[in-house]
């Protein structure tokens, strides 16, 4: 492509692209604003030179381990390696895998995913850009043009997918991931000679055969209903054997892992128990609707 074609207006570049950066903040937890303004920045509203005869929307270059196709031009230096992409929205993909995967933007997906201005500053700090205004620059795009009405657009469709898409349940599943026992770290041991283990930082034992939840009360002297509670079980839940059941009350996030990707017969209370999470916790990260179950092959966030 080359400059004889006709220069798109940045509202045009909007509302061709909205939709794709709609869709990759629900995939991969990138505010749609920050994409936005960021192709609109780099690709000068998708009229650059690299834009048009690269499809390379966000300046991303080649880097180590690129093996896809390659577009050489002056940049901070001369004939500098960008790389080209077969259509602009494997450019936005590109983005985000590039953001998701790369250590030094992690810090990003602690902040708040409608705070923008965090967001711009946020890349400055990363070095996304050698610019000293690109905090600047891009909040006066987003604000210009109003695109924090698509973060907003994404997080509200987001949870209608899900209310449609995700298996209401009358009464959440309590089905347990088989773990071994062996891979938890061993902290104490109770008068009974029970193994006390420890997870994210919070005390377990795993059921015998035979455990009531009374009897484990007894046991480590706390009530019933703490256990209950910090478990979050069901009025009468029945325990298996190896299941795991918390002493005290579990952690508000994972401090060991980022994420789990759901398998077939899974539960979101077995991974809550799995990683010492609260349940209410990961409907929240996740922006889950509480009481609905995923399908498998769903990531879900730990923290």
């Amino acid at each position: 492509m080359g400059y004889s074609q006709e220069r798109i207006s940045t509202e045009a570049y909007i509302n061709q692209y909205k939709k794709i950066a709609v869709d990759k903040m629900k995939e991969y937890k990138i505010p749609a604003s920050i994409t936005l303004a960021q192709g609109i920045l780099e690709s000068g509203s998708g009229n650059s030179r690299l834009a048009r005869e690269a499809n390379n929307h966000f300046g991303i270059k080649c880097h180590v381990g690129w093996k896809g196709k390659t577009f050489y031009m002056d940049d901070d230096e001369k004939n500098e390696c960008f790389r080209k992409y077969k259509n602009p929205e494997q450019s936005y993909h590109d983005h985000s895998l590039f953001l998701t995967q790369r250590p030094r933007y992690a810090f990003l997906f602690g902040l708040e995913i409608t705070d923008y201005k965090a967001w711009s500053h946020g890349l400055s700090k990363a070095g996304y850009a050698t610019n000293p205004r690109y905090p600047e620059l891009l909040i006066r795009i987003i604000e210009r043009y109003e695109l924090f009405k698509y973060d907003t657009q994404a997080l509200k469709g987001r949870k209608r997918e899900q209310a449609v898409e995700a298996e209401p349940v009358e009464k959440e599943s309590h089905e347990f991931i088989a773990v071994n026992p062996s891979d938890f770290e061993v902290v104490a041991k109770s008068d009974s000679g029970r193994f006390v283990h420890q997870n994210n930082g919070r005390k377990l034992i795993f059921a015998y055969e035979n455990d009531q939840i009374s009897s484990l009360a007894a046991e480590f002297n706390i009530f019933s209903w703490q256990i209950v509670k910090y478990n979050e079980f069901e009025k009468g839940e029945q325990l298996s054997v190896n299941q795991i059941v918390y002493l005290e009350k579990k952690r508000r996030k994972s401090h060991t892992h980022k994420e789990h990707w759901l398998r077939e017969g899974e539960s979101m209370h077995a991974v809550s128990q799995l990683y010492g999470v609260r349940l209410k916790r990961l409907y929240k990260i996740d922006e889950l609707i509480p009481g609905t179950q995923p399908p498998a092959g769903t990531r879900i966030l730990l923290k």
